[in-house]
C-alpha cells in the first residue's frame, strides 16, 4: 500500500489476523487518543472496518501516543528512500495530512488522507494533489510552490532518479506544465485549471500523480 502505509502495518501483519471485538476496543483505550468509532470511520472512509482496524493497530506500534508528529513521520518515512533526502517532501507530505493544522496527524485525518489517495475519484486525488502543491494555502499554485514540491520529490528519489537529475531539470518540469495549465496566463494555478489540464493531457496526469507511487 505504498511506504508510510508499509511501515505503519508491517509489524501487524505478523500478528494472528483475528482478534474479538473486546480486544479491538480494549487496544483503542490505551493511548492519548483514542479514535473516532471504526464505524463512523467505515463511513467517511472506502475502507471496511477490518482494514481499519489493521491501520489502527499499525499507526499505534509505531505511535503510541495516537498521534504523530512532523519528525516521526519524517524519520519513518526516511526509511523508505535511503539513497535520497526525503525530510523536504516529507515536510509537506505531513502539511497535506495535518487538516487541522495543530502540528500532529491523528488518526482519523491519516485514514481519511489514504483513502483519497489510494480510493477516491480522479478529481478526489488531483483536489488533493493541488492542496499538497500549495503550500501557502492561499487557493493557488506558484511556479515557486510547483518548483519547491518537484524538487522536493527529486531530491527524495536521490540517485535513482530518472532520468538523472541535472540542476535545472525540476525548473524545466515545471515551467512545461505551467504553460500547459495557466490558462489565462496569470501566473498562478487555480484548482480548475489543475483538474482540467491533468485530465486533459495523461502524462501530466501521470506526473501529478507521481506522490501515489512515493506514499
Amino acid at each position: 500500500m505504498g511506504a508510510v502505509v508499509g511501515t505503519l502495518t508491517m509489524q501487524t501483519k505478523q500478528r494472528q489476523p483475528s482478534r474479538d471485538k473486546v480486544d479491538d476496543e480494549l487496544e483503542m483505550t490505551m493511548v492519548c487518543h483514542r479514535p473516532e468509532g471504526l464505524e463512523q470511520l467505515e463511513a467517511q472512509t472506502n475502507f471496511s472496518k477490518q482494514e481499519l482496524q489493521v491501520l489502527y493497530r499499525g499507526f499505534k506500534n509505531e505511535c503510541p501516543s495516537g498521534v504523530v508528529n512532523e519528525e516521526t513521520f519524517k524519520h519513518i518515512y526516511a526509511q523508505f528512500f535511503p539513497h535520497g533526502d526525503a525530510s523536504t517532501y516529507a515536510h509537506y507530505l505531513f502539511r497535506a495530512f495535518d487538516t487541522t493544522n495543530n502540528g500532529s496527524i491523528k488518526f482519523e485525518e491519516f485514514v481519511m488522507g489514504l483513502s483519497t489517495l489510494l480510493r477516491g475519484t480522479v478529481r478526489e486525488k488531483l483536489e488533493w494533489t493541488f492542496h499538497l502543491y500549495d503550500i501557502n494555502r492561499d487557493g493557488f499554485i506558484s511556479k515557486e510552490e510547483m518548483t519547491e514540491i518537484v524538487r522536493a520529490i527529486y531530491d527524495m528519489m536521490g540517485k535513482y532518479t530518472y532520468p538523472a537529475l541535472k540542476g535545472d531539470v525540476p525548473k524545466q518540469h515545471v515551467d512545461a506544465f505551467f504553460q500547459k495549465m495557466d490558462k489565462n496566463k496569470d501566473g498562478v494555478v487555480t484548482l480548475e485549471e489543475f483538474i482540467l489540464a491533468c485530465q486533459e493531457d495523461d502524462m501530466m496526469m501521470r506526473s501529478m500523480q507521481l506522490f501515489e507511487n512515493v506514499m
